[in-house]
């Protein structure tokens, strides 16, 4: 039973936060109602997927040090609604950070049951 707890803490984090990646990916997509040549077309979908690239950067980091990648995702969540205070309705600001907050409280999760699980192998 230990073993399937520090498997759903341990993956849930990183499938979540991978889904989240796939999820604010689908906004750059409106690069294609424009009527660009095919290079700006590239160029625009590069810098529409900035904010997936950082995402991806803190999976990076957060599948190796979970403390980390939870302070990394919780400050994008603030840096999210400070970035963005009053341009958008509240449910914006929900549907980006709230799932932000939840993955850095799981990878926090993560951090602290492996914390424990290193400790009782000592």
């Amino acid at each position: 039973m230990k073993r399937m707890k520090r498997d759903v803490f341990f993956w849930t984090p990183r499938v979540l936060s991978i889904l989240f990646a796939g999820f604010i990916s689908i906004f750059a997509l409106d690069i294609f109602s424009e009527n660009f040549t095919f290079w700006m077309t590239v160029l625009a979908l590069l810098i529409h997927l900035i904010p997936t690239y950082i995402v991806i950067i803190i999976i990076f980091i957060a599948w190796k040090w979970e403390r980390i990648g939870a302070i990394l995702f919780c400050g994008l969540s603030v840096f999210y609604i400070v970035w963005t205070w009053g341009k958008f309705v509240f449910l914006a600001y929900l549907f980006i950070s709230g799932p932000l907050v939840i993955i850095s409280i799981l990878f926090l999760l993560d951090w602290t049951v492996n914390k424990k699980r290193l400790k009782e192998n000592l």
